[in-house]
């Protein structure tokens, strides 16, 4: 039998797990009836509350279908999915958050799309029950992205996908760090199927999806997806030395035709702050690509694997492992 496996990153979901997987394991009778197996891997990123014991106790409960990866310490949500992509051995492969803001039962839906030959399915938002500020935030950040950096993504963007084998060993072999995996899967292309829904408020716990990680995010995409920083930085000094090279040739010529002093010591303080102002922020934009430049070239693991809790694998497995070299198949 075919088998579909649920990656789901957890950071501080104590609260939300005792939900979380009874409501995905009751997903397996109705992906039987599509002759397809279950296996939930649930990913540990170094929370620091009860989510990894009660992962554990699960998963004596039901062996046969989860398996919970323990992380050294918190790498971040994109590396977290990337780690269960890792150790997931389906022959396709869904995603989706542990806070049960996404419906599990479109699950279904999805798997449906995939047997009839759909590479890459999408869970849309259309809305979402959210605070105004992350609402506005996800606007601006989407809007962008379709604008600047990805024709054609979807409006309200997406976390929660099902993706086929092929797909996972794709995103395994970019072997990308700080960057989207979400927009990594759009850019891949094979024609998504995109399903449209709308997000849930959060009734248990609290997100610790902060303002930081969400700008980090933002700047993430921008540089993976988009040279449009660069360029900006790039047009906008070109503008700056034409408007220098008028400004001083104007001072020249005044002076020669008419003999006029040229004063003016406060412009001069302005002007000098205002582009050492735009100076400083293009070589921000610099630093930006180039650090992450640093990064990938120093290959360190983008994640570090501490245990995997799985009956298939017998005792825990204790392994370091890079995008690239992925755990072996039970």
């Amino acid at each position: 039998m075919r088998k579909l496996s649920i990656v789901v990153p957890v950071y501080f979901n104590e609260l939300n797990l005792p939900d979380t997987v009874p409501q995905l394991l009751a997903l397996a009778p109705k992906l039987a009836e599509l002759e397809l197996g279950l296996e939930l891997v649930f990913v540990d990123d170094g929370s620091g509350d009860r989510s990894l014991a009660i992962l554990r106790e699960f998963q004596v409960q039901h062996p046969e279908r989860i398996q919970v990866v323990k992380l050294t310490r918190n790498f971040g949500s994109m590396a977290a999915i990337q780690a269960g992509l890792e150790v997931a051995s389906g022959d396709c492969v869904t995603v989706i958050s542990a806070d049960l803001q996404d419906p599990p039962d479109l699950i279904v839906e999805m798997a449906h799309h995939w047997r009839k030959g759909t590479k890459t399915v999408l869970a849309v938002r259309t809305d979402r029950k959210e605070p105004l500020s992350q609402r506005a935030f996800a606007s601006v950040y989407y809007g962008l992205m379709r604008r600047y950096a990805i024709p054609g993504y979807p409006p309200g963007g997406f976390d929660f996908m099902l993706i086929d084998r092929q797909v996972v060993e794709e995103l395994r072999r970019a072997r990308e760090k700080n960057t989207n995996i979400m927009s990594l899967v759009f850019w891949l292309g094979h024609h998504p199927v995109m399903i449209p829904y709308v997000r849930r408020g959060r009734d248990k716990g609290k997100s610790r999806w902060t303002l930081s990680k969400k700008i980090k995010l933002f700047i993430d995409s921008f540089v993976a997806f988009s040279y449009v920083p660069l360029r900006a930085a790039s047009a906008l000094g070109l503008l700056l030395a034409v408007a220098a090279f008028i400004y001083g040739a104007g001072v020249v010529i005044i002076r020669m035709t008419h003999g006029v002093e040229v004063q003016g010591w406060t412009a001069l303080v302005v002007l000098l702050t205002f582009t050492s102002g735009v100076q400083l922020t293009m070589l921000g934009v610099l630093g930006e690509y180039l650090w992450r430049v640093l990064d990938a070239s120093r290959n360190r693991p983008g994640f570090v694997i501490d245990e995997v809790f799985s009956a298939s694998r017998g005792a825990p497995v204790i392994a370091s492992a890079l995008p690239s070299r992925p755990l072996a198949r039970p």
